[in-house]
């Protein structure tokens, strides 16, 4: 695929002005959404105007529909490597399928106990869907992680009760890139006999998946990660695990998920997973290879700057870095990046507007100050090591402007706070001084 950056002069935009004179657009935030490929924007293009038939309809535009859709589930399947393609369920995205596998199987199972197992860095549709059944009187344990990231799974084996009916575990996590050990917890579920829901979000077309091999009852992506089109998402259920719908209306997808399908979406979500499978080890390598080279420059470059969760190894996705750059917040970096045509986030996508501090830096015990100075980058096949270069260039120029105008840098240098990531021993914590101002406890 094509490079996507390119260089143009830059107009004079007074005290707004771009801080790079020659700039790129360089976009890192691939794991909020990918550009369609054109070959699955080709695939679904027929099915907007030739094929639009209904899947319900008996006639033969619905029977060609179908047929369609039965072509998505098995490119789905393959994936994941699931032995049955009428295992896949499609919803509308992501977060539906997380709802689904949480509230359908509590609900199907709620005879056996009203207990759930949860990891304290799952993704906020899983943490809400959580939260929305202890209103109803479930309960749930949500199990800690390290300091990396990764599932403390004593604690997980000392969670899960006879009542306990659903344990949910993602692959990569959707901040810090952290992966989860998954063929251990799938083995620790299936010797309690407690079914397994991963979600698979940000590793879905980025690594491999084999639900058999996890053992896992529920797994949940959508295509729009791995360029695919929005709107197709995909919920995998192990038919011996029990689930109800939680969306009434038609029989649609095995009456399990009510309501005409995303016929044109599905197709070339369909197409994008079978394209994944294809080039799966090759993207891996180029992301591995762009995230080493973006991590040791942003590191030699800034002082103060540290990498949250796993170092780039086998524990960590090749295309997350998640930093925390000291003494600066991070929307005024992500502002500065975009101006200067890089495009990053601020958090997870669906939490980011709340500006909120990360639940998951927060599981890891980042301190307060560096989980506000958190941007997050997410590589993608179409980035270059001149995009990489780039960016090194210009967020090492960006942070040197913000810290100049930060008054958290101004009293580190006089000595009156310290470094939490590299401290000197000339003054307190930035937590411990912010305390002692407002006269309240530090977090």
């Amino acid at each position: 695929m094509a490079s996507r950056g390119f260089s143009f002069p830059i107009p004079s935009m007074g005290p707004s002005e771009p801080i790079s004179r020659v700039m790129r657009h360089v976009f890192l935030d691939h794991q909020s959404a990918t550009p369609v490929l054109p070959e699955v924007f080709e695939a679904m293009r027929p099915y907007f105007t030739e094929y639009f038939g209904n899947a319900s309809s008996l006639h033969q535009h619905g029977l060609r529909v179908r047929d369609a859709l039965a072509t998505a589930r098995k490119q789905m399947a393959g994936l994941i490597q699931a032995e049955n393609p009428d295992d896949i369920f499609f919803t509308s995205d992501g977060t539906e399928s997380s709802n689904l596998a949480i509230k359908g199987v509590a609900y199907a199972n709620e005879r056996k106990g009203r207990h759930l197992v949860v990891s304290a860095t799952e993704h906020p549709s899983v943490m809400n869907s959580v939260e929305f059944l202890e209103k109803q009187g479930w309960t749930c344990t949500r199990v800690g992680v390290t300091p990396a990231g990764l599932i403390k799974l004593d604690e997980l084996e000392a969670a899960i009760t006879p009542q306990t009916v659903l344990v949910a575990v993602h692959h990569v996590n959707h901040d810090i890139g952290a992966i989860q050990p998954m063929r251990e917890v799938g083995r620790l579920c299936a010797a309690k006999g407690v079914p397994l829901y991963v979600d698979c979000e940000a590793s879905a077309g980025w690594l491999p998946i084999d639900v058999k091999d996890w053992g896992a009852a529920l797994v949940s992506f959508s295509a729009h990660r791995f360029y695919g089109p929005k709107g197709a998402g995909v919920l995998y259920r192990n038919r011996k695990a029990r689930i109800v719908s939680i969306l009434h209306g038609g029989v649609q997808e095995g009456g399990r998920r009510a309501g005409t399908e995303n016929i044109p979406a599905i197709v070339g979500g369909g197409v994008a997973a079978a394209i994944a499978v294809e080039r799966l080890q090759a993207r891996i390598a180029h992301t591995g290879v762009l995230q080493k080279r973006l991590w040791d420059g942003l590191s030699s470059r800034i002082p103060y700057i540290q990498l949250n969760g796993p170092l780039p190894g086998p524990d960590r996705i090749t295309t997350n870095l998640n930093l925390s750059t000291e003494f600066i917040e991070g929307e005024g970096q992500l502002l500065l990046c975009d101006l200067n045509g890089i495009a990053v986030a601020s958090g997870s996508s669906c939490v980011s507007k709340s500006l909120k501090i990360s639940h998951v830096l927060g599981a890891i015990g980042l301190d307060h100050a560096l989980a506000q100075g958190n941007i997050i980058m997410t590589l993608g096949e179409a980035n270059t090591v001149e995009d990489v270069d780039y960016v090194v260039e210009t967020f090492a120029t960006i942070v040197k402007k913000l810290r100049g105008m930060s008054p958290m840098w101004d009293e580190f240098e006089r000595g009156v706070i310290d470094s939490v990531i590299a401290p000197t021993g000339r003054g307190k914590s930035f937590s411990a001084h912010a305390a002692e101002v407002s006269g309240k406890p530090a977090h």
